[in-house]
């Protein structure tokens, strides 16, 4: 019988909230085998000057143990 397990991360990236969820997926599978899935749970954004400067991904993932 298999486990779901979920962890929340936030990925960031100077380029997109794409590249951000991307990173947090990354990440994840830096720490752990088998994931299933994503959710994307919030975007944000870092803002000087007027201007995006990091976008952030507030994300769950899940993989199986």
């Amino acid at each position: 019988m298999s486990t779901v397990h979920v962890m929340e991360l936030v990925g960031e990236s100077e380029r997109s909230w794409e590249s951000a969820a991307t990173s947090a997926v990354s990440q994840a599978a830096h720490r752990v085998n088998n994931i299933t899935g994503v959710e994307i749970l919030n975007w944000t954004a870092d803002i000087r000057d007027g201007r995006v400067v990091k976008y952030k991904a507030n994300v769950k993932i899940a993989y199986v143990e």
